[in-house]
């Protein structure tokens, strides 16, 4: 590019000092002179549009790797909270199955728990005397042995219901059956038939009770 240069400088000086070659020359081929001295020649018109569809195909790239980047960031989001949740909810499942797993037993036992409770209730309290020694001696160990009961189950999270006297409470409590009581109000238990068991806040079973109602 610079001998084309050089060469036009040189031509263009000729003609200038020629003044009969200047009136013979194109005025074309002095403005493609002067473009080629001023470093516009066709070559750098020609490089243009190619540089121009370069940086539009990369332009284009970029905007498409964007766009893929945004979408891989999206799932990769999602994808965490889903693993967020699912460990929360395995985490729940666990904690429930450990405090849960013995329900089934827990149920079997509170049988046990209400033949001793009936049976202690049985006896009556007035023959309860030295004078019965064996009777005496029996009921004691009743009462012992339903109060170990009652300690067990507490210490594994299962608590008696026995809401004599309470506001009826449909998710704790069933009801037998609905009566006018004098001085209850219409809605309290006005009677336990049997009591009723929560296991760490869940009802294992329902105490069945009486309720009064309004006259």
């Amino acid at each position: 590019m610079a001998n084309l240069c050089v060469r036009a400088a040189r031509q263009s000086y000729l003609y200038l000092a020629s003044p009969s070659l200047l009136s013979r020359t194109s005025p074309r081929w002095l403005c493609t002179a002067a473009q080629r001295k001023n470093g516009q020649g066709p070559e750098d018109e020609g490089e243009k549009p190619e540089q121009n569809a370069a940086e539009k195909a990369l332009a284009e790239e970029k905007s498409q790797l964007e766009g893929q980047l945004k979408e891989v960031t999206e799932k990769y989001k999602r994808a965490l909270a889903d693993t967020e949740n699912l460990r929360v909810r395995s985490q729940k499942m666990v904690e429930d199955a450990k405090l849960y797993g013995i329900q089934g037993f827990c149920k079997d036992l509170l049988e046990v728990a209400d033949i001793l409770e009936k049976a202690t209730e049985s006896v009556p309290k007035e023959e309860v005397t030295a004078r019965n020694p064996h009777l005496k001696s029996l009921y004691d160990g009743l009462v012992m042995t339903e109060a170990q009961v009652q300690k067990v189950f507490t210490k594994h999270g299962l608590v008696k219901l026995n809401p004599d006297g309470q506001k009826f409470d449909p998710y704790e409590h069933e009801a037998l059956f609905h009566a006018p009581v004098d001085g209850k109000v219409p809605g309290t238990v006005t009677m336990v038939t049997k009591v009723g068991y929560k296991l760490h806040g869940r009802t294992l079973r329902p105490a069945l009770v009486g309720v009064a109602k309004a006259p």
